[in-house]
């Protein structure tokens, strides 16, 4: 612990930001769920910054940091390093103010993100594609930036971006007195590098005391989690990046020292469980929600029992979803809700043994969508990759104990993720 220095808590300007930011963004709506507040039994309002100029919350922080420079760090211009909603809102932002930005992305970046950027940026921005993951070009936007004597907007560790993405909470409080008089009881609020929780929760615990605020980070990146465990942030080893606007190494040294105090439960949510919820959403609802966003209502299964006659409100964060990423949301989904599952079988090499297999191992509804054989010269067995759809989650069993009882060598291999990401 001792290695580990902490940053003293920063003073925000929320108030202000707001007013920095009124002809800037959209007041996005504060909208009652009835589907939702039917099933558990509560008052679900969600915040639909979904429905921001640039399709999330991020633009924000950026403008109210970058409204808030000098008239010579303006001319000189800013640098970004972001693969997805912050080198938006910072490119939305640089038109608005007309300043020259360069928003570095990684070269694997999505071209769907790439022309996002450009769009919203137009002549003032900028993009240069550098290095194979985000800390690569992160590194060489920071060395840009010091070369050409520009300014670094982060996207979530400084007060100034705390302060901007704040105002999420300013709105949702001011719509909400509005039309309710009881107190707000559970915020549920989508953690990345924490900028949005430290916002929100800060104007919360000043405005509205007595509503618990929820952390939510997808289970295969729990830096907040992680850090508020260890009294400090973390770098996590690895991550699973997915969720791709919640899914950081570690958490920032300004956000954690504002968390810590504001933050009242952290929880982990599945990935699948979010794939599920985006098209639970898409089907139901007709919103469209990227990942990050998802995870303030597919958090409220675990919640189900707390919040029953409470009010709660999720923060959609954000809908900037690539529709080539749909069919791995469904494959999730599909294998989160055991509906799906990939065997490696060795089929024994006789005539007859596949056609046993498909009349008498498998259910009447099981449906085979996918068969490749791995290997062919082996005259004893031959393996195959075999993907199998059900029509309940309660036919596995069923499915397992055919293959025992006509003694199939198989291995299961979606709960093994290493052998899954090769072969699927």
């Amino acid at each position: 612990m001792t290695d580990h220095k902490l940053v003293d808590k920063p003073a925000l300007d929320i108030e202000g930001a707001a007013i920095r930011l009124k002809e800037v963004v959209n007041h996005t709506p504060l909208q009652f769920n009835a589907n939702l507040s039917r099933k558990y039994q509560c008052r679900v309002y969600l915040k639909r910054e979904d429905l921001q100029i640039v399709r999330s919350y991020k633009l924000r922080g950026a403008y109210n940091m970058m409204s808030q420079l000098t008239p010579d760090q303006l001319a000189k211009g800013v640098v970004c390093a972001s693969a997805g909603n912050h080198a938006q809102g910072f490119a939305y932002s640089c038109k608005k103010l007309n300043v020259k930005g360069v928003v570095f992305m990684p070269i694997p970046s999505p071209q769907q993100k790439v022309t996002q950027t450009k769009m919203f940026g137009e002549n003032f921005v900028e993009v240069k594609l550098v290095g194979d993951t985000f800390d690569d070009c992160a590194i060489a936007a920071k060395e840009y930036t010091i070369t050409h004597g520009m300014t670094f907007i982060p996207p979530f560790d400084h007060a100034s971006i705390i302060s901007g993405q704040g105002t999420v909470g300013v709105e949702i409080l001011e719509d909400y007195n509005k039309f309710e008089s009881t107190p707000i009881d559970y915020m549920f609020i989508p953690v990345g590098g924490g900028g949005l929780s430290a916002g929100v929760g800060f104007y919360f615990k000043q405005h509205s005391p007595t509503t618990k605020i929820v952390g939510l980070e997808p289970e295969g990146a729990p830096s907040m989690l992680t850090a508020l465990r260890e009294g400090h942030p973390v770098e996590l080893e690895q991550i699973d990046k997915f969720v791709d606007g919640a899914a950081v190494k570690r958490i920032g040294d300004v956000t954690f020292s504002i968390c810590k105090d504001v933050i009242d439960d952290m929880h982990l949510v599945p990935e699948g469980k979010i794939c599920s919820t985006i098209l639970q959403m898409y089907n139901e609802e007709a919103i469209v929600v990227e990942p990050a966003g998802a995870m303030s209502i597919a958090v409220l299964d675990d919640y189900a029992e707390q919040i029953k006659g409470k009010t709660i409100v999720c923060i959609v964060s954000g809908s900037n979803n690539d529709i080539d990423r749909m069919q791995e949301i469904k494959e999730r989904s599909l294998i989160y809700e055991g509906l799906k599952h990939y065997f490696l079988i060795r089929f024994a090499q006789r005539p007859g043994a596949l056609k046993e297999f498909v009349n008498k191992v498998l259910g009447p509804e099981d449906d085979i969508t996918r068969f490749e054989y791995i290997q062919k010269h082996n005259k004893e067995a031959g393996p195959a990759l075999v993907g199998l759809e059900l029509k309940t989650k309660k036919d596995y069993q069923a499915l397992i104990e055919n293959m025992k009882q006509y003694q199939i060598n198989y291995n299961e291999i979606n709960k093994d993720d290493n052998i899954y990401g090769y072969l699927v």
